[in-house]
């Protein structure tokens, strides 16, 4: 008897999922819910020039420092 999927949250279906490796069904719906949770995410383009590159490595940059920020600031 397999749980019900999707009263699961992705945790705990990823979980599942790495735990019953042959579980087709599961492994599917899993799929299905990433690739309808990343529908609003943005996608940007691959960098194609040193310029390009240098601009998305300052943005990681600026994104992780702000994200130590976050987590050092109670």
């Amino acid at each position: 008897m397999n749980p019900d999927f999707a009263e699961m949250d992705i945790r705990s279906l990823r979980a599942y999922v790495l735990d019953n490796r042959n579980d087709d069904e599961a492994f599917y719906v899993l799929a299905d819910r990433l690739k309808a949770s990343s529908v609003s995410s943005t996608v940007y383009p691959c960098p194609d020039t040193p310029e390009n590159l240098a601009i998305m490595e300052q943005a990681i940059q600026e994104k992780l420092g702000q994200s130590i920020q976050k987590k050092i600031t109670p």
